[in-house]
């Protein structure tokens, strides 16, 4: 008799769900159910709450480009990973490749740092 080879994926899938759905009810089962206006009101670090305008507001720019700019790092991160597994494989041509994609990504960051894309001011 064999298995399927999906069957252990679908098992933990299930038991994923299952753990998530169990911990969801086990909160509001057991959870304090005290509301008061502090509770209700959306959390900004102990500030009042301030109304923004229609449409929720305006985030500044330098946000979004800081989130690219981990999301473009990230990448590198996980493109290192299967090389590094191989690299005894890969040999020279590997060495060189990947030489080249760590140049690449520091062009990239030296000229973000150079204009002052990681300042918080």
């Amino acid at each position: 008799m064999t298995v399927n080879p999906y069957v252990p994926i679908l098992v933990i899938g299930a038991i994923g769900f299952g753990f998530g759905a169990i911990s969801i009810v086990a909160a509001a089962v057991t959870g304090p159910k005290r509301y008061n206006r502090a509770k209700v009101e959306a959390y900004e670090c102990g500030i009042e709450p301030s109304p923004q305008a229609a449409g929720g507001g305006r985030f500044p720019v330098k946000y979004f480009l800081t989130a690219m700019l981990f999301i473009v790092f990230d990448i590198e991160i996980v493109f290192l990973y299967p090389w590094a597994v191989t690299f005894d494989k890969l040999g020279l041509f590997g060495l060189v490749e990947m030489v080249i994609f760590i140049a690449t990504v520091f062009v990239a960051y030296a000229y973000v740092w150079r204009r002052g894309g990681l300042e918080w001011d």
